[in-house]
This record gives structure tokens, sequence and C-alpha cells, in this order.
């Protein structure tokens, strides 16, 4: 069996119309709102219900990105197979699925990571998205561990996890600046990251790990590296 992509759909809630309301708010005025309740008032709604779901906007934003990843993994899980996919397969098709999640709100996105330019501000906002991603990841890892019976090709799950999240914001970062059609060489990068990361994980990286940066620096700067081989 092989990942696909999964096509994305959304059923809305009482808590995703408050979510909705404020992607909407931002992406109309190209700015955020100015108070709980100017944004209540002109949603029609309260801030007791505001308060009754969100602390306050920077707790609305981390939940967004919460959501992102709460509905790519319930409709990966809704991908036929997924019980039986391999790590990496149920690995590709997260990242694929929450790409278009993305992909899906590629405004909000883009407004919402360049709106703060300071890096530790958007890393606040991403701050639930990465224990997510880690959990996930660190969970893939453990059962890898668990078909090694030696303790020596067994791997830190921490390490492994945290390395997943760099790869979260790199692919992130790649998705963000491509130009390309329906952002085909975002589903490259997944690929050759994926399939890179679980290589070292299964101690054989040396092939993908050099077919991964020789693709990204050809396509940096529009040529094949030069090795001594060459």
């Amino acid at each position: 069996m092989s990942a696909k992509k999964t096509t994305t759909s959304k059923k809305r809630t009482a808590r995703d119309t408050i979510i909705a309301g404020y992607m909407e708010y931002v992406l109309e005025n190209e700015r955020l709102p100015k108070s709980v309740y100017k944004f209540c008032k002109e949603q029609n709604t309260t801030e007791a219900e505001f308060y009754k779901n969100f602390g306050s906007f920077e707790g609305l934003q981390q939940e967004i990105w919460n959501s992102f990843f709460d509905h790519s993994m319930k409709l990966a899980h809704q991908n036929k197979g997924y019980g039986q996919f391999s790590n990496k397969e149920k690995m590709l098709t997260f990242f694929f699925t929450f790409f278009e999640m993305l992909t899906a709100n590629r405004s909000y996105v883009l407004f919402a990571l360049k709106e703060k330019q300071d890096m530790m501000k958007n890393l606040r906002q991403l701050k639930g998205l990465r224990l997510r991603v880690k959990e996930f990841s660190g969970s893939l890892i453990e059962e890898g561990n668990e078909e090694k019976q030696l303790e020596i090709l067994k791997q830190p799950v921490s390490v492994f996890s945290e390395g997943a999240w760099l790869q979260t914001l790199f692919i992130l970062k790649y998705w963000m600046e491509d130009n390309s059609p329906n952002f085909e060489k975002t589903d490259v990068v997944i690929e050759k990251s994926v399939r890179a990361v679980f290589d070292v994980f299964q101690t054989t990286p040396l092939e993908s790990v050099l077919d991964f940066g020789k693709y990204l620096w050809k396509e940096r700067f529009g040529h094949q590296p030069q090795t001594s081989n060459s």
C-alpha cells in the first residue's frame, strides 16, 4: 500500500464558528481585532461565549493550528487501509493531508506567519502544534523501536520527535515560498524528507540524505551540486 493525498472536508461546529469568524475578520481587515469585545460584537456573539472556548486571541490563534492538525489526523485515519500503513506511509499521509489543510487556508496561514515578524511570537502560536507533531511522530518511533530486538539499534524518541518538528517547520517554510502549480514541489519535498528521516531511523541514511540534499540544492540554485565522483 502507498500513502496518498486525502481530500479535505470540514464539518462546522459551534467552536469552529468563532475560529472561522476570526480568520475571516483578519483577512478582510488585514489586521488583528482590537479587542475581544469589539470582535464579539461584530460576530453577533458574546464575550462569555468567546471565553467559554478561548482564553484570549493568542489562545485562539494556537487553537487554529491545533485544529489544522486535529482535522488532518482525522482525515488521515479515514484513508482506506491507514491501519495497515507502514510508519513511513503514516507520516507521509499526515504531511500530505496537513499541507492540503494549510493550502485550503493559505491566505490565513500566510497572514498569521507574516503578521508577526518576530520568530519567537510565531513559535508561540505553533506551541500546541509542536506538541501534537512530536507526540504523533514519537508514537511512530516507539512502534519502530518495538520491532528492533537489539537495544543498540533503538532510536531515542525525543531526538527523532524533535527532528520531526524541525522537519515540519522546514516544509512549512518551503510551502510558503512554493510557486509551483498545486504546490507540486512541496509534495516532492515531503516525499524526499520523510524518506530520508525514516532511512536514518533504519540506519541506512546515505542514499536518501544525499538525494534529498541534491534536490534542495537544485531547487535553490537551479543545478546539481558537484561531487567528487562527477
